[in-house]
């Protein structure tokens, strides 16, 4: 089921309790609260899991709609809710989370001044709790909620086991360098591309070419490049961290050639890695 799309606030006052809390709401148009889209995009939903300490199934047990007053700075086309949710399953959080929760959202009017019935749904919230506030759920990101399906859980379930590992693949933040070696015949070679992540985790991309073979590529997670290495299946996390984070052309000025034929091969064989990789798939 489709991601909801979002608006940040970062003061927002819930109904009833007159205090300012830090949290983030959501912006929710009535198209994209659809019953019948049951399938969320396996990025879609990766990209919560990874910046989310706490990822819970609810359903909404009652919504109350906050007074203009209560809602400074949200356009008139928007109603500010308060959501209260009884939460079904705890899927991530080490401190856990309490029998019922609480979050906001903003949600967009249809032509008639309406909002969908948000009333016994069924969703799941990517977030944290808020420190010193019991039940108050603020948002990874505005758009930090799914709508439940059995695909959507299964989904949510998969990537969240390979998100909690400690060797999960991280987050590439650029290409360190590449380079590409020459073979010893004719259209013989091989080229290495050394990837950055956000926790400096080793990331090499290697490309072989054998004259009357196809191309073989792989990704190596180890200090030292493992000769067994093969490239990731799609729909798994090391997939979606390279099909969704590598730059779309390899930068000139990191790879180590000493003429433009060779760095030539360098960005041929890194344009092969992409279109093998495929799309990112995000619906956002």
């Amino acid at each position: 089921m489709r991601l909801m799309h979002a608006r940040i606030s970062l003061f927002l006052i819930f109904l009833g309790l007159g205090a300012e809390v830090s949290a983030q709401n959501s912006i929710v148009s009535p198209a994209e609260f659809s019953i019948e889209a049951e399938q969320a995009s396996y990025a879609d939903i990766a990209d919560l899991v990874v910046i989310s300490s706490l990822i819970i199934d609810v359903t909404v047990r009652d919504v109350k709609k906050v007074s203009a007053d209560q809602a400074v700075g949200v356009p008139t086309a928007l109603q500010r809710l308060l959501v209260n949710a009884d939460v079904m399953a705890l899927i991530r959080g080490d401190g856990g989370t309490t029998p019922r929760v609480r979050f906001l959202l903003d949600m967009q009017k249809d032509t008639k001044g309406k909002i969908p019935k948000l009333k016994k749904r069924r969703m799941f919230l990517f977030g944290r709790q808020v420190v010193n506030r019991p039940g108050e759920i603020q948002l990874s990101r505005p758009n930090a909620l799914a709508l439940f399906s059995l695909n959507n859980d299964a989904l949510v379930r998969d990537i969240t086991k390979e998100a909690v590992q400690l060797n999960a693949p991280r987050r590439i933040m650029s290409i360190a360098n590449a380079f590409h070696s020459v073979g010893t015949m004719l259209g013989e070679g091989e080229t290495q591309i050394f990837l950055k992540t956000d926790t400096d985790q080793p990331l090499t991309l290697t490309v072989l070419s054998r004259p009357g073979q196809q191309k073989q590529w792989a990704v190596s997670t180890a200090e030292v490049i493992d000769a067994s290495a093969t490239a990731p299946q799609r729909f798994t996390l090391l997939w979606y961290r390279l099909a969704c984070g590598l730059p779309r052309d390899l930068p000139a000025d990191r790879i180590e050639a000493a003429s433009s034929e060779i760095a030539g091969r360098a960005e041929a064989d890194y344009k092969f890695i992409l279109d093998a990789l495929g799309s990112c798939g995000r619906k956002r």
